[in-house]
């Protein structure tokens, strides 16, 4: 197995830490959000690393971490603010305070607004749900905050981990069926062992993240939900067909309570729905939208590996890759074609159709005819699996979709 390029047990990922650092120590509540093991602890623990290799006193950095036991007594806000102020007036400076999963804090939007308004920390929290700014942390800090979203491990972060800077190593495949979860890096590079891994992380998320935050009293049918996610990613998603699958197998689930648990499993990141985008209107759509899984990882962990399923894999894989570079993403409609995704990211725009391979001039036609309707200067891609060299046809790129996921673009 190739060494993972770890430093104190810690795994890179410079996309993020770069871009934290413009707000430290700027009068900003700095919150990474993402589903549970993605690494936002690592992300955390690494911004603490930077402080101290550039000089921060290590008794001004205060390191909390709500899924340990021995820091329960935090959950009481009073006790949780009592302590900062303590360890601020030892300091006799402003601290540099981190909170891990302060989701489980009750109340804590109050004690953060506090840390702020008297400046007594600088202040990094981490959370699995997309409710934390929400609600009543929103109108208290008003915009002063800022949300880095964390996604698990892209291709690129991938090779990054498994392989030595410039080594010729096919890794894709095996991205392909493990799919990108940090923890992967610290067990047996062993089918068996990871994907006995992957389910247990599944079934944390759900248990911690979805059934208890949101007091899911079936948790039979919620899974039951997943499951049909997971099926069908990519398709175009209705209550109607999930209840038709779930009669099947004689059980019901009435479509309020269908968009509720939805809803539930994309708070807690489990789920990115993704919304159709109407591209002669230039409006997005209400109906027919798509869903897709954090990781790929979760797929099989629930279904399995399914090389007849590799052309939504792809499609998984190239979503959250446009997720973590920070692109908002939707499917395109135009007229009776579709665009997989469109990418915007202020005033850019990228067209991007995902096959497995180009195998015939049909499958070529259906790629890339939705582009060529297309009439603007935004760059259009077709990825595809095909092993030939990248071509331009009438604007419109066709790359090897490993070396786009890897790509300065």
């Amino acid at each position: 197995m190739t060494e993972i390029n770890v430093r104190e047990g810690l795994i890179h990922r410079p996309w993020y830490e770069e871009r934290v650092r413009p707000f430290i120590g700027k009068p900003l509540v700095k919150v990474i959000t993402g589903i549970r093991r993605s690494g936002k602890s690592s992300i955390l623990r690494l911004i603490a690393d930077f402080l101290l290799a550039t000089g921060t006193d290590p008794a001004r950095i205060v390191f909390i971490n709500m899924e340990l036991m021995a820091q329960d007594l935090f959950r009481d806000i009073g006790e949780l603010h009592r302590f900062v102020g303590s360890r601020r007036k030892e300091a006799g400076s402003p601290l540099s305070l981190f909170i891990d999963e302060i989701q489980e804090i009750p109340n804590w939007e109050r004690a953060v607004n506090s840390f702020l308004a008297d400046g007594d920390a600088d202040l990094y929290v981490s959370g699995s749900n997309s409710k934390l700014l929400s609600g009543e942390l929103a109108s208290l800090l008003s915009g002063r905050y800022v949300e880095l979203p964390i996604q698990p491990l892209t291709f690129g972060e991938y090779r990054s981990f498994r392989s030595p800077p410039g080594a010729d190593v096919d890794l894709f495949p095996e991205f392909l069926r493990f799919g990108g979860f940090p923890g992967l890096h610290r067990v047996a590079y062993e089918e068996e062992a990871i994907f006995q891994y992957l389910s247990a992380l599944t079934d944390s998320v759900l248990l911690k993240d979805v059934v208890m935050r949101n007091a899911v009293r079936d948790v039979g049918l919620l899974r039951s939900l997943l499951l049909f996610l997971a099926g069908n990613i990519g398709n175009v998603f209705s209550a109607r067909s999930v209840a038709d699958f779930l009669k099947k197998e004689r059980r019901s689930l009435g479509v309020e309570t269908i968009y509720n648990y939805l809803d539930y499993l994309e708070s807690a990141f489990v789920v990115h729905r993704v919304r159709r985008y109407d591209l002669r209107g230039k409006r997005l759509l209400e109906t027919h939208e798509k869903c897709y899984l954090a990781d790929i990882g979760l797929r099989h962990a629930l279904l399995g590996y399914r090389d007849s399923d590799i052309g939504a894999l792809l499609e998984n894989i190239v979503l959250v890759e446009l997720l973590k570079r920070g692109w908002e993403v939707s499917v395109g409609k135009l007229d009776d074609w579709e665009v997989d995704f469109v990418a915007a990211r202020g005033a850019d725009r990228l067209f991007l159709q995902v096959a497995y391979l180009l195998a015939d001039e049909a499958t070529r036609e259906r790629e890339f005819r939705p582009l060529r309707t297309l009439r603007d200067n935004h760059p259009k891609y077709v990825l595809s699996m095909d092993r030939l060299p990248p071509s331009n046809d009438e604007g419109i790129r066709r790359i090897y979709l490993p070396d786009f996921l890897e790509g300065d673009w």
